[in-house]
């Protein structure tokens, strides 16, 4: 019997330094998904973000429709729409739009923003985020399902507004909250049915959240009379992979420093210690289990301990960080290909079967084979001394 499918997958905040020309940071972003494309990634979720300089994508909606038109298969989500910045019609219609350019392939993630000074730009109280959030998926789940909504809150109003465009994924595109360590997101997931992003599923507080998690997106999904399933669950957390530890951590301290400078000075990340030098910082990260920096074996080992933490989900995305360099992170990803992901979706599960009989029965094989051989030459040689 084969196991599910675990899908995998990459997670865009993105992270750039500020001494680097953006162009070329965006460029190398959309490489990295054209190449993940290539080795048969399933999925990858793009961020938005709008100060502090070092997550520089303001419309991840504008990066899929660019990304969409370069690759083939890979699914392409937000990672997240910040709903509290938009009013919820124009999310809708752009979602759906973007439902439609990329045949399908396109995934809503929603959120109700990360960064407070995001929010302080636009004259909204970063305390009032969880629940404009809630008010603007109160508008925007009922449009998706083609519903015809009036509403009015305090941020925004609708007089009987319907999406002009049916979806072209049916009921609607696939949509996801994200969900950290509060029971906001998974509460919300259970409410409408969708999936969940756990983008901190391997720090330490996100970690233990992920025991708890899913039971509650099931008793809310019941409350709701929604259904909901553990394979539109996804989790992320930072991974390098090389041939040998001593190698990845050598090609990390490309870009390690400035990744934690950045929560150390600028803004907070769940996992990364708030003193300490970078090799300090990644020799505390490595114990506490919240990043990867070594072997295919030891990302296996970290996804199988978060299956066992979470009881299950459907899809493990690496966060891409640009801590090492262009050529050192695509080799991370195309050996997370070619060895993590068979592992959890048994690709080669039927080679090695074929591979273990053969050699089980080399014997007898090559003993038929020899016999085989043997009879054909005496049979050539009777019917040459007939002729003659």
């Amino acid at each position: 019997m084969l196991r599910p499918r675990l899908r995998f997958g990459a997670f865009f905040a993105p992270f750039h330094p500020v001494s680097e020309n953006p162009t070329l940071c965006l460029e190398r972003d959309r490489e990295l998904i054209q190449w993940l494309d290539q080795l048969g990634f399933d999925e990858a979720w793009i961020g938005e973000h709008h100060s502090a300089g070092y997550e520089i994508i303001a419309s991840p909606e504008l990066f899929i429709a660019d990304a969409a038109a370069r690759t083939r298969h890979i699914r392409l989500g937000t990672g997240v729409v910040s709903l509290p910045y938009h009013h919820p019609m124009m999310v809708a219609d752009r979602m759906t739009q973007l439902d439609h350019l990329t045949r399908g392939r396109a995934m809503f993630g929603v959120g109700p923003g990360l960064l407070p000074s995001d929010a302080m730009m636009l004259g909204i109280d970063p305390r009032r985020q969880r629940g404009m959030m809630a008010e603007a998926l109160e508008a925007i789940m009922p449009l998706l399902r083609g519903d015809v909504v009036t509403m009015k809150t305090d941020w925004f109003e609708l007089c009987d507004a319907k999406l002009q465009l049916a979806p072209y994924s049916r009921p609607h595109l696939d949509v996801a909250v994200a969900a950290s360590v509060s029971p906001s997101g998974p509460r919300t997931a259970g409410r409408w049915g969708i999936g969940m992003l756990s983008p901190a599923a391997t720090s330490t507080g996100g970690f233990s959240a992920l025991a708890h998690h899913w039971g509650q997106v099931e008793e809310t999904a019941r409350e709701h009379h929604q259904q909901v399933h553990r394979s539109n669950w996804r989790v992320a957390g930072p991974v390098h992979i090389a041939e040998s530890v001593e190698q990845a951590r050598a090609e990390v301290r490309f870009g390690l420093p400035g990744w934690i400078h950045y929560f150390q000075h600028v803004v907070a990340l769940p996992g990364v210690p708030e003193q300490g030098s970078a090799e300090e910082c990644l020799d505390a990260m490595l114990e506490a289990g919240f990043v990867v920096v070594g072997t295919p074996d030891d990302l296996i080992r970290q996804i199988e301990r978060l299956e066992q933490q979470s009881g299950g989900f459907g899809a493990f995305l690496v966060m891409a960080h640009e801590w090492a360099n262009r050529d050192a992170t695509r080799r991370s990803y195309e050996m997370i290909a070619r060895y993590v992901m068979p592992h959890f979706q048994d690709s080669n599960a039927y080679t090695r079967r074929s591979m273990e009989w053969v050699g089980s029965n080399r014997t007898p094989f090559l003993t038929a084979a020899a016999q085989g051989m043997m009879e054909a030459i005496q049979k050539d040689a009777a019917e040459r001394e007939g002729r003659g």
